[in-house]
Formats: C-alpha cells, structure tokens, sequence
C-alpha cells in the first residue's frame, strides 16, 4: 500500500501554495527554542492522498512547503529538490521551494 500524506493548498493572488507533510507528524512541534517547525493542522492537514500524487501536485504550485521524511526523500528521488536543499529539524526533513518563472 502506498505511503499517505496531508497535502493542502492555499491560494494567494497568483500564488499557489501546496502544504505536504507526512500523516504522522501533522499536529507535531519539531525543534527546540533556537529552531521551531510546527506542523499545524490548520496549514497542513487537508486532503490525504499517495506520496505519488503528491509529487504530481507539486508540479502546479508556485511554492511547496513539505514536512517529513518520506515526502521529502519521495521528492529528491524524482528530481524535483536536491539533497543539500533539505534541513532536518529533530530528525525530521523540511524543504521549501519556490518556482520562478
């Protein structure tokens, strides 16, 4: 069966923003006092969906905000970040990505 991710898009102007974390971690608070992720549910959960359609999703965004060590690892394997573009916070990958045009 195929991993699942909370994915949520929020749309400003011309901005498409596509919010993706993996389901365990949705409601988490990642860091200590120097450095804090907190991955709400309110910027996060949405619709849960498959890592591949997700990956397809971001594709359409303008920004992609995504939390998580599978959606993370899922999108360095299909090209779309890079390894070294990635942070881990509490042992939990974060990356963020802005398409220029």
């Amino acid at each position: 069966m195929e991993e699942m991710v909370y994915t949520k898009i929020h749309r400003s102007g011309g901005e498409v923003l596509l919010a993706v974390c993996d389901k365990e971690i949705v409601g988490e608070k990642l860091g200590d006092k120097d450095l804090v992720l907190e991955v709400k549910e309110s910027f996060y959960k949405g619709d849960l969906i498959g890592i591949d359609e997700a990956i397809g999703l971001m594709e359409n965004a303008t920004i992609v905000n995504m939390v998580g060590n599978r959606i993370v690892a899922a999108a360095v394997d299909a090209g779309i970040i890079t390894e070294k573009n990635t942070m881990e916070i509490s042992g939990v990958k974060h990356a963020q990505i802005a398409f220029m045009i």
